[in-house]
């Protein structure tokens, strides 16, 4: 029987028998102790705060959307943007730190997280809030590849990194799962600012035991600065996301299609480059190790079909089942809770099942969480979401703890900045994705399947249509019977959204796992470590 690395390389041979196991690899690396996993404390922190703010943006768009009036346009805006440049900056961010400093860059991007959120928290206009946004993207480009490459180079022994891994993934999960609550409670007793505040207490501790538990580390041999390169990636990302939002909210036209155009040309420019560099910005040559690519697709796509779900559920809990932003936040604990334990949980399975295995077995049970939710759309059930959640987050906990050790797994340490950079673009992307696509589709379903009932004011009707908040807000200001008409032909043109939607978000996943099953297979070449 064989005993599997995460990435697949083999770690022992247990003879049929039943005799002492044959090593076939050495241990790598000295084991930490207790201040390598207080330092592990400290990076999850940075963690920590992006998915709390994540999800409680999620839970605070219907109250935004009450006090700033965004149009449909902003609405998406206001949540994408933040994934949109961080996602944008994220390669760059990661290869300066690994040439100035990891430790560097994470302290300087937690004082300005902080500070912007301060800003955020008052901003009097959808404008300048999409702006503060945009510079919360900056400062969180150089917080989360920072976090990733620490931790490969604290924890350089292989059981300890795998565990310290799935806890640091888990971080993701509770932020998730506390956003919606510490969310739900602001938002009952203060206005919708107060959601952007909680970045301070928490990144206060993180610079503070920053200082005292976090070692630097850098590249030994860094390339130079690259400012052509990174132009050309940021000029790849940057107008292909925005394609999609626009196809996604307009429909197919001339700009958008150009702006796909002109981002894979940049993207083609951007490879060539660093494949000709002596020392290139980002090695091209990690995405043709299978297990590296596989992953970081994996890493994607879980993503998009996580915060796609937590788009539409947050409305669907608040506005058509009427539920406060408190009850909704307590709603979706289980399904965190339930990412964090398959999280962990993955880890023992994981030296037994190699991972083109257990991946795809998890991520059949997230798509299943999808079927769920579109056979059980029309219910608008509390309980069906809950169970589907459930369903869905036990998939992907395992996927992205499989896939994240996969990605430092295949890369030298001393490039483990530019490696969590690209870990850490995925995942930014897959959320900027989540929305763009999955909420874009449910937005472009519900403006096509509502019907405005007669006698509603044309201005009515066209903020109506903008987005589901809109229609709550038209329908409370007329009178009670035309405005209960058409509330219901709201929340059923929602509802049928959700349901294609749905069905679009299980076939990502069936995406996710065919790419697992082919990419993710074990080597019996790997690198003696």
């Amino acid at each position: 029987m064989l005993l599997y690395h995460l990435d697949g390389s083999v770690i022992e041979r247990q003879p049929v028998s039943g005799t002492a196991p044959i090593p076939l690899y050495k241990e790598d690396g000295p084991r930490v102790g207790a201040r390598g996993w207080a330092a592990l404390v400290v990076l999850m922190l940075p963690v920590l705060l992006v998915s709390v703010d994540n999800t409680v943006l999620a839970f605070a768009i219907p109250e935004i959307s009450l006090a700033l009036q965004p149009s449909g346009a902003q609405q998406l805006w206001i949540i994408d943007i933040y994934s949109l440049v961080l996602a944008g900056l994220l390669v760059t961010m990661g290869v300066l730190g690994d040439r100035f400093g990891r430790r560097r860059m994470l302290l300087i991007g937690a004082t300005g997280f902080a500070v912007v959120s301060a800003f955020a928290a008052f901003a009097p206009t959808a404008g300048l809030l999409i702006a503060a946004r945009a510079a919360l993207g900056l400062f969180g480009a150089m917080l989360m590849p920072s976090t990733l490459s620490l931790l490969r180079s604290i924890f350089q022994n292989r059981d300890q990194r795998r565990l310290a891994i799935a806890i640091w993934a888990s971080a993701f999960s509770a932020g998730s799962a506390l956003g919606p609550i510490v969310g739900g409670f602001l938002l009952e007793h203060f206005a919708w600012g107060s959601v952007f505040l909680i970045a301070v207490p928490v990144l206060i501790p993180l610079l503070i035991g920053g200082f005292w538990l976090l070692p630097e580390s850098s590249d030994p041999n860094p390339g130079q600065i690259d400012p052509i390169g990174i132009l050309l990636s940021m000029a790849a990302l940057v107008p292909i996301v925005y394609a999609i939002k626009a196809f996604a909210v307009d429909g197919p036209s001339i700009t958008a299609s150009g702006l796909v155009v002109f981002g894979l040309v940049t993207g083609f420019l951007f490879v060539r480059r660093q494949q000709r560099a002596v020392i290139p910005m980002l090695d091209m040559s990690l995405f043709r190790r299978g297990g590296f690519s596989g992953a970081i697709l994996v890493n994607l796509l879980s993503v998009v079909a996580l915060v796609g779900f937590l788009y539409f559920v947050s409305q669907q809990l608040q506005l058509v089942i009427g539920l406060s932003p408190m009850v909704a936040g307590l709603a979706l604990v289980p399904g965190m809770a339930a990412m964090i334990i398959a999280g962990l949980s993955v880890v023992p399975v994981s030296r037994r099942v190699p991972p083109h295995i257990v991946v795809p077995l998890g991520l059949v049970l997230s798509a299943l969480g999808y079927v769920l939710v579109a056979a059980t759309a029309e219910l608008n059930s509390v309980p069906w979401l809950l169970a589907a959640f459930v369903v869905l987050g036990l998939g992907i906990g395992a996927a992205e703890t499989i896939s994240n050790e996969l990605i430092l797994a295949h890369a030298p340490p001393e490039k483990a900045g530019a490696a969590s950079a690209v870990s850490e673009t995925a995942y930014e992307l897959g959320a900027v994705l989540g929305t763009a696509i999955l909420g874009g589709i449910i937005t472009a379903f519900y403006r096509g399947a509502l019907v405005i009932p007669d006698r509603v004011p044309a201005a009515s009707a066209e903020q109506a249509r903008e987005t589901l908040a809109g229609a709550y807000v038209v329908a409370h200001d007329l009178p009670q019977a035309l405005g209960q008409s058409l509330w219901d032909a709201a929340t059923d043109a929602f509802g049928s959204g959700v349901v294609t939607t749905s069905i679009i978000g299980a076939l990502l996943v069936a995406i996710a796992i065919a790419v697992a099953a082919t990419t993710l297979r074990p080597s019996q070449n790997a690198v003696l470590r």
